[in-house]
């Protein structure tokens, strides 16, 4: 990855007990890249604890969701000028080691997203989260023109194409960060592309899934579908901004 200026952007919200050590995995695997903590007015020491560790860190003053907080971090990378921007969750699931493989299938794409059903590893889901996860890819594979399998992973990286694209536009609701991003990407022009990766188990904190959770999961998916099929996106890269103020 030395030929590209790497940013790593790890969204973070209460995750004091796992990101020092998403932190040091980060930089033993992947010591060229840069990295970004953007603390998400996490109510616990996240980010003195991600400050301690040398990461430079953005402390947003409440909490906006994982998709607020990546535009943050997508608008730093394209001010400082980098040329590619990953995204790794802070609590562990993400493996560093994948980055390169995502990175390097920039070469033909603008978008990679780290599959976690693409015949990697062996993570399940239960049968209701499943069940949205294969209706978002299905409908997104078909407004992308490839074959996507997990349209809900977070584990993805960008470059400087579709950056300018997601540092002016990238949804902050519900699912936006997933799955509207997708449809914007797609509708600006951009090409998406997925590279298998294995998941892991979070490191610290708890996980949010139950059956009742997964039900209103599959509603809020399909939701958030049709809501990005029905806005109005810029059609083509041609109208995106080339510098934020």
């Amino acid at each position: 990855m030395k030929h590209r200026r790497v940013l790593v952007v790890v969204p973070a919200w209460n995750e004091q007990e796992s990101i020092a050590r998403t932190i040091a995995e980060l930089r033993e695997s992947q010591p060229d890249v840069d990295l970004l903590v953007v603390d998400d007015g996490s109510g616990d020491r996240t980010a003195e604890v991600a400050r301690a560790t040398g990461a430079t860190v953005c402390q947003l003053p409440y909490n906006l969701g994982v998709g607020g907080a990546m535009r943050t971090g997508y608008r730093y990378g394209l001010r400082h000028g980098y040329d590619v921007v990953a995204q790794l969750d802070a609590d562990g699931q993400h493996d560093p080691a994948y980055l390169p493989d995502l990175v390097a299938a920039l070469d033909d794409a603008d978008v990679v997203i780290g599959a976690r059903f693409a015949g990697a590893g062996e993570y399940r889901v239960g049968v209701m989260r499943g069940l949205a996860m294969r209706l978002l890819a299905g409908a997104l594979s078909r407004i992308a023109g490839t074959k996507l399998t997990d349209a809900t992973s977070g584990f993805r990286v960008v470059n400087r194409r579709a950056l300018e694209v997601f540092a002016a536009h990238y949804p902050a609701e519900y699912l936006g960060d997933t799955v509207e991003s997708l449809v914007i990407a797609a509708r600006s022009g951009c090409t998406i592309r997925q590279v298998p990766v294995a998941m892991r188990p979070r490191a610290g904190g708890t996980a949010s899934q139950t059956p009742l959770r997964a039900v209103i999961y599959l509603a809020r998916a399909i939701v958030a579908l049709g809501l990005a099929l029905v806005r109005r996106w810029p059609a083509t890269l041609e109208t995106q901004p080339k510098e934020l103020v």
